[in-house]
């Protein structure tokens, strides 16, 4: 196995790794990677891991036959010590405790990674900067956060910027449920034509089986489906009954649908579009409207495709919605669609694709890390 050619095609592939090393774990490739966090800063990324995994590993995977894919990866980093001590004013106090508050993590420094040695992630983020504008009265978003992911930059920047110290405690419910000044855009008659155009072909093409529509109730729900390839959105749009479909919105990452092939769709689709590294708090409180205005929305709870098929692990963002507007989850098993139309792939195959919609979960008593344990477990079981 020749180890080099791997890593000479990762950094083909991902502009984001300064240095990469493939070592052998197990009789498989795992790969040592050192992000440019230059180059991270200049995009504006701030999902640091997501981006290293999704757009280098996962994409060489997908070029490989089963024994030259990447196993498992390490993220790694020199973590320089910092040249000035834990400043012992009130500011860093504040900002110190809030951190811990979010993060599992015990060993917090003046030198930590936000996201790579606190493990941070997009909720995190959002509460983070409603805690520091509420707190000191300093504006924050994407592009000023990702040049200060390391606590002292993080700081620093709060340090030299702040109107005042106030310590706001937040809760990033009572974020998501603030108002937007938005409405959704209703597509019935379009969504509709949507369905009696693909319904024929996948029941032709893919030999499409539907079983468990009874599941789907006729208020306000959360329809979570696994995610194995880009006809999922539409495999789900072309089988929900008429009725359900004009009242059903889908949350999609403009990454992908905001491109200018599929823009045209998703703006005629009731698709409300995310982005990962930027606007994250508008982006949540988008997700909120069909459920604050009684319709359903459809969420991939993996938040991404599989690349092999296999389970991701779930965000918890579609049950702390289910939570909070106390709505049920419908967990949906999509089975065949990855080898139809696998990730990298443009022209789908013809293979039996089924779709099942099982029994809800109502959010009464429950907490959002129990709807989705609940959730993955529901459709890890009647996986075909």
């Amino acid at each position: 196995m020749d180890l080099h050619s791997i890593e000479k095609r990762l950094y083909e592939l991902c502009p984001f790794i300064k240095e990469v090393e493939v070592i052998l774990c197990e009789n498989s490739p795992f790969a040592l990677i050192h992000p440019d966090f230059e180059a991270l800063q200049k995009a504006n990324i701030i999902n640091i891991e997501s981006e290293l995994r999704w757009y280098g590993v996962e994409l060489y995977n997908m070029e490989v036959q089963d024994n030259l894919k990447i196993r498992g990866y390490k993220i790694l980093r020199e973590q320089e010590i910092s040249k000035h001590s834990e400043p012992d004013d009130e500011l860093y106090k504040i900002i110190k405790k809030y951190l811990r508050s979010l993060s599992s993590k015990e060993e917090l420094s003046f030198s930590s990674h936000l996201e790579l040695d606190l493990g941070l992630d997009s909720l995190d983020y959002v509460e983070l900067f409603v805690f520091i504008e509420k707190s000191f009265g300093l504006p924050i978003d994407e592009s000023i956060f990702s040049k200060m992911m390391i606590v002292e930059d993080l700081y620093k920047y709060v340090k030299k910027n702040y109107k005042y110290v106030k310590r706001v405690d937040v809760d990033i419910k009572n974020i998501i449920k603030e108002p937007l000044n938005e409405n959704l855009i209703h597509s019935p008659y379009m969504m509709c034509f949507y369905k009696t155009l693909l319904l024929p072909f996948f029941k032709l093409f893919f030999r499409l089986e539907v079983s468990g529509l009874e599941n789907i109730p006729n208020f306000s729900c959360i329809i979570a489906p696994s995610h194995y390839s880009m006809l999922d959105g539409f495999l789900i749009e072309s089988v929900l009954p008429y009725a359900t479909l004009r009242d059903t919105f889908f949350l999609a990452y403009e990454a992908v649908f905001g491109t200018k092939l599929l823009r045209p769709i998703s703006d005629h689709g009731q698709t409300l579009l995310i982005d990962a590294d930027k606007n994250l708090k508008r982006s949540m409180q988008r997700a909120t409207l069909p459920l604050k205005n009684g319709k359903n929305l459809v969420i991939f709870p993996e938040g991404a495709r599989s690349r092999d098929g296999k389970l991701l692990e779930f965000r918890p963002f579609f049950a702390m919605l289910s939570e909070e507007y106390n709505v049920p989850v419908i967990p949906v098993v999509i089975d065949g669609s990855f080898e139809a139309l696998p990730a990298g792939k443009i022209i789908p195959r013809p293979k039996k694709t089924t779709i099942k919609f099982l029994k809800p979960i109502y959010p009464d008593g429950l907490s959002y890390t129990e709807i989705t344990k609940l959730t993955k477990e529901a459709i890890k079981k009647e996986q075909f």
